[in-house]
C-alpha cells in the first residue's frame, strides 16, 4: 500500500508528510522533501532542503512555468534518496509533480519504490498527464486529499494505515477500510 497526499497549493501536503516522518524513529524513513526558496517574500524556486536547488526562477534547464528545472540536482540528490537501506520502513517522495516528472531517472526511481515491499508516502499534483496520471491509476496507490478539516488528524491516520505508528493493527486496518470506502464513494460520485 502506498499513500499519496494531494490538495490545493498551501493546503499542508508537505506538513502532513513531515509529521508522519517525525513520528518515526530516526533512520526509519528515506526520501526527500522539497522546500520553497523565498526572496523578499516571493517564491523564487525549490530546494531539497539540504544540498540541491531543484528549480529556480530564470534558471537553466527545462521550463515549467517561470521555473527552470535543475534535473542534475534532482537526479544527484532526490533519486538516490528513494533507494531504501537497512531498517527503512517508509519511502518519502515530495513531490510527484510536473517539474520532477521531467527526469526519467526520477520516474524510474518512483516506479521502483512504488513496486517495492516498503510503503511510499508522498505528495502528488492534483492534475497532470503522463507520469502523474500513471501513478494516480496504480492499483497499489491510495490518494488522500488534504483539507483544512482533516489536515491535523491525517498524519495519525496515515501512520496507522501504513502500520508505522503505535496505533497500527486493527486501527490501521479500520482506517484503511475507511480510506477505500471514501475513495470508492468519490469515484462513483464523479461525473462521467
Amino acid at each position: 500500500m502506498n499513500l499519496l497526499v494531494t490538495g490545493r497549493p498551501g493546503s499542508g501536503k508537505t506538513t502532513v508528510v513531515e509529521r508522519v516522518v517525525a513520528s518515526l524513529p530516526r533512520g526509519a524513513a528515506t526520501g526527500f522533501f522539497t522546500r520553497e526558496v523565498r526572496a523578499r517574500g516571493a517564491r523564487r524556486g525549490f530546494t531539497d532542503g539540504r544540498t540541491a536547488v531543484l528549480a529556480d526562477v530564470g534558471g537553466d534547464g527545462p521550463r515549467v512555468g517561470r521555473y527552470g528545472v535543475r534535473l542534475d540536482g534532482l537526479e544527484a540528490v532526490g533519486v538516490p534518496a528513494l533507494a531504501p537501506g537497512p531498517g527503512v520502513r517508509l519511502i518519502v517522495v515530495d513531490e510527484i509533480g510536473k517539474m520532477e516528472c521531467l527526469s526519467r531517472g526520477f520516474c524510474d526511481a518512483v516506479r521502483q519504490a512504488l513496486g517495492s515491499r516498503i510503503p511510499v508516502l508522498g505528495t502528488i499534483a492534483g492534475q497532470g498527464g503522463g507520469f502523474i496520471a500513471e501513478v494516480r491509476r496504480r492499483a497499489d496507490v491510495q490518494i488522500l486529499e488534504v483539507t483544512p478539516r482533516n489536515r491535523d488528524e491525517l498524519p495519525r491516520t496515515i501512520a496507522a494505515t501504513l502500520a508505522l505508528g503505535p496505533e497500527a493493527g486493527a486501527f490501521g486496518l479500520a482506517c484503511l477500510l475507511r480510506v477505500r470506502r471514501f475513495a470508492s464513494r468519490l469515484s462513483t460520485a464523479a461525473p462521467k
